[in-house]
């Protein structure tokens, strides 16, 4: 039990260091060499640049880059403007009026962005100056853009997908169709708590506006065929089998910059600029992951995985209750750790448990991703608090945390729809892919 005593004393030290704050790749990378020195020797040690070598050479990881460029086009392009504009003409009539419209837009962001960060400062630049002067309640104007943006990562495309994906050997395809019906199945639950909340105090919305006249409406549904396309070319192009995930990837780039340079938005200088945020956010997602390659390198060797397994049947936990302790263990680790590091930082110990248990790896690739977007919103250190904070730029960041508190239940209760009825996530991917 040497191995598995080392795991659990190496798993209290990565969360506590990244708890206090330090490098997720960095405190992933000294874990990993600990656990070399200690109790593999130098050829696990000097294996690291071959396993690094490997990392980078993975073809899905591609997609990361070219999935973040095409989010900085539509956003340097005014396609966001245009589409939150148009969104806006049909979603306000609605109880809760223009609050619907910032969740449908970060439902449409995120249908070709892939990042919750980049959802949740795209429609907060845009949604924020909108709700001046209109009486709304500020918290729940701020609750439906923090929350509404971490559909990013579950309605695909989604870069945590693919990193989940490369590091357990799972389809990513298939991880993208399971992510389609509870995303949206997440969205109308967030426009149903903003309607019950809307009609139980009516105060907490603006008063409707006048809507455009029907003519200016149907024109300007014209502004939501660029993601519409985008959206059917990178997912429609996966589901019938014709590329994968990186080549829709590149396709979707490719039609983005054909759309730049038909609405007149396309400059060097712009292209310029998608390129330097590309290569930053990248970085910082490869050298995270470069180290969670190692890590699950070295844990192998070890015999963690096959010791977990032997632990999970001698235990004889059934699939319920493991979920139930993940669940309470994510929600509580989402309260220190950023999403992303909180989904590969536990990849290495929590697969082997659930796979051993027979829990399908596509179903909880999807049931990490809606826990990785809870700690998106739960404070102290949720990403999408502070983005939308950073946005306003007024009051106090207990005003956004307030205001996903309702979203916050609707997560949870998708998790149990996602338990009780695993069909959710893996019907599409059945009907897909077989």
């Amino acid at each position: 039990m040497i191995d598995l005593t080392a795991a659990v004393v190496g798993f209290a030290l990565l969360i506590g260091l990244m708890a206090l704050g330090l490098h997720v790749a960095f405190v992933m990378f000294a874990i990993s060499m600990l656990g070399a020195i200690f109790y593999l020797g130098t050829p696990a040690v000097l294996e690291f640049g071959t396993q690094n070598w490997g990392a980078g050479n993975n073809f899905v990881l591609v997609a990361i880059p070219l999935f973040v460029l095409l989010g900085e086009l539509l956003v340097r392009g005014g396609f966001t403007d245009r589409m939150y504009r148009s969104l806006s003409d049909w979603l306000n009539p609605l109880p809760g009026g223009l609050l619907h419209t910032n969740i449908g837009a970060s439902a449409m962001f995120a249908a070709v962005s892939g990042s919750s960060v980049a959802t949740a400062a795209t429609i907060g630049t845009v949604a924020i100056p909108a709700f001046k002067g209109r009486n709304y309640d500020p918290r729940l104007v701020l609750g439906t853009i923090a929350a509404g943006a971490t559909l990013g990562i579950l309605i695909p495309p989604s870069i945590n997908m693919i990193i989940y994906g490369a590091m357990t050997n799972t389809s990513v395809g298939r991880l993208y169709a399971a992510g389609v019906v509870p995303g949206l199945l997440l969205t109308l639950l967030f426009m149903a708590v903003v309607v019950v909340l809307c009609w139980w105090k009516p105060s907490l919305a603006g008063a409707v506006s006048a809507p455009a006249p029907l003519a200016v409406r149907l024109k300007r549904l014209l502004d939501l065929l660029p993601p519409a396309a985008l959206f059917v070319v990178v997912m429609g192009s996966i589901y019938l089998g014709w590329a994968t995930p990186t080549e829709s990837a590149a396709l979707g780039v490719i039609v983005s910059l054909v759309l730049c340079i038909a609405y007149g938005k396309f400059s060097i200088r712009m292209l310029h600029e998608c390129f330097i945020t590309t290569i930053s956010v990248t970085a910082m997602i490869t050298l995270i992951a470069s180290a969670a390659f190692y890590l699950n390198f070295v844990l192998g060797l070890m015999g963690v995985p096959q010791a977990l397994a032997s632990l999970a049947s001698q235990l004889g936990a059934s699939q319920l209750q493991m979920l139930a302790v993940l669940t309470v263990f994510y929600l509580i680790l989402g309260c220190f750790l950023d999403a992303l590091a909180m989904v590969i930082g536990t990849i290495p110990i929590v697969f082997p448990l659930v796979t051993a248990l027979g829990v399908d790896p596509v179903w909880f690739g999807i049931y990490l991703v809606v826990m990785a977007e809870l700690a998106l919103i739960t404070p102290p250190v949720g990403m999408n608090l502070y983005v939308v904070q950073g946005i306003r730029k007024e009051g106090s960041i207990t005003d956004v945390i307030v205001g996903t508190l309702p979203f916050l239940a609707m997560m949870l209760l998708l998790v149990l729809l996602l338990v009780l009825f695993p069909g959710l996530a893996l019907w599409l991917p059945k009907l897909s892919f077989g």
